[in-house]
């Protein structure tokens, strides 16, 4: 039985036109020479942004476990979007800091969703665009989100 888009409720359009967005960023992307950047890469990206972190703060802030954050890290280390120095407060710690790769890919995504956003504002119309974004802002708000926005500690649904 076929799904008829037109009937999914709020919780399924704001999913699907969320994945719909972020296919169409990584189509762009990967047209920009990061084919192998991932969605989720940016669940770890958004808490080395301000700077460089070690892997036990990033466990914390992701709510993993080290050995997962080390995991992770060697991933994008491995795509180079990563790399690891020693910490200047603590001799057994190590750093994790982002490589010109991976300033370079934030950057792209960041101006592709720009000119995504400038794109439905031209075909939808200023207005439409506005009051969804809004509207969306909204519910996060609503239910009780926006403080793990603030603090660029998202993290994808369990």
């Amino acid at each position: 039985m076929e799904f008829d888009p037109a009937d999914a409720d709020l919780s399924l359009a704001s999913l699907f036109a969320g994945w719909a967005l972020a296919d169409e960023l990584q189509r762009r992307l990967a047209a920009e020479g990061f084919a192998d950047a991932r969605f989720a890469d940016g669940v770890v990206f958004q808490h080395l942004v301000g700077g460089a972190v070690t892997i036990s703060t990033l466990a914390e802030k992701l709510g993993v476990t080290q050995q997962a954050a080390s995991k992770s890290i060697a991933d994008l280390g491995s795509r180079g979007y990563v790399s690891r120095r020693p910490d200047p407060d603590d001799a057994r710690a190590r750093q994790v800091v982002l490589t010109d790769r991976g300033e370079a890919v934030i950057s792209a995504a960041r101006k592709h969703r720009a000119a995504l956003d400038a794109e439905l504002r031209q075909a939808l119309g200023d207005e439409q665009v506005e009051q969804a974004r809004v509207l969306l802002l909204d519910v996060v708000d609503r239910l009780g989100a926006s403080p793990s926005l603030r603090a660029r500690a998202v993290r994808p649904p369990r």
